[in-house]
């Protein structure tokens, strides 16, 4: 377990080009930002929290860490989850919009066919995230305050990348205990991350969110 590092860097701005993309049971609304030194390889997808409980690709948490992706030159894609906003169907209790994660995913590698593709998610996301980079070959893995608890991690194989779990000690919904106990016992454990004073959603303590997401990237 490390603490999150500080970032010191001013966060950039990528040009946002807004999608509808085909999507399992309709269409998915997306938002592909794409960074001036993007080199044609690193691609980011990033799911959302909760589609029932307000959750869209504009919350605060996706926003920032897609933010932190495209300052260390990666293209990101946040869409919404079948349901939401202009996307077509549902809500699937993950299973659904793991599905539409993966049509996300095919999509990115079709426009960039050099992708080698990060896949990163915040809680009801980081299921969705988890479940996508077991079911196809992705580079990195980064969950942002896993619901372990709440939905069944322990059903989907670890995938063998790359993963770090970042989580707030003063999580009021995913208890820090839970995701230390559940990543402890993997054969493959990920690298846990924890923000000192974070709560679920982060408030007050996004800077440190993106240093954490930057400093999981390992160069």
């Amino acid at each position: 377990m490390t603490d999150a590092p500080a970032a010191t860097r001013p966060p950039v701005r990528a040009p946002a080009e807004r999608l509808s993309l085909a999507g399992p049971v309709g269409a998915l609304e997306a938002i592909a930002e794409t960074p001036a030194d993007f080199d044609g390889v690193r691609v980011a997808i990033v799911c959302h929290p909760h589609p029932l409980y307000g959750g869209t690709m504009d919350n605060k948490v996706v926003t920032v860490t897609a933010r932190a992706l495209q300052e260390a030159g990666y293209a990101t894609v946040r869409f919404n989850f079948r349901g939401v906003g202009a996307s077509g169907g549902t809500f699937d209790e993950g299973r659904g919009e793991t599905d539409d994660a993966a049509a996300v995913a095919a999509w990115a590698t079709q426009r960039w066919p050099a992708a080698r593709l990060t896949v990163a998610g915040f809680s009801f996301g980081s299921f969705v995230a988890y479940q996508l980079a077991a079911r196809r070959p992705v580079e990195r893995l980064i969950t942002i305050a896993p619901p372990v608890k709440r939905f069944d991690f322990e059903a989907t194989p670890v995938p063998a990348v790359p993963w770090v779990v970042i989580q707030g000690d003063r999580d009021e919904l995913v208890e820090l205990d839970a995701v230390r106990v559940w990543t402890t016992g993997l054969a493959r454990p990920p690298e846990l991350i924890v923000i000192e004073g974070a709560e679920h959603f982060f408030h007050g303590k996004l800077a440190e969110l993106r240093g954490a997401v930057l400093g999981s990237l390992g160069g």
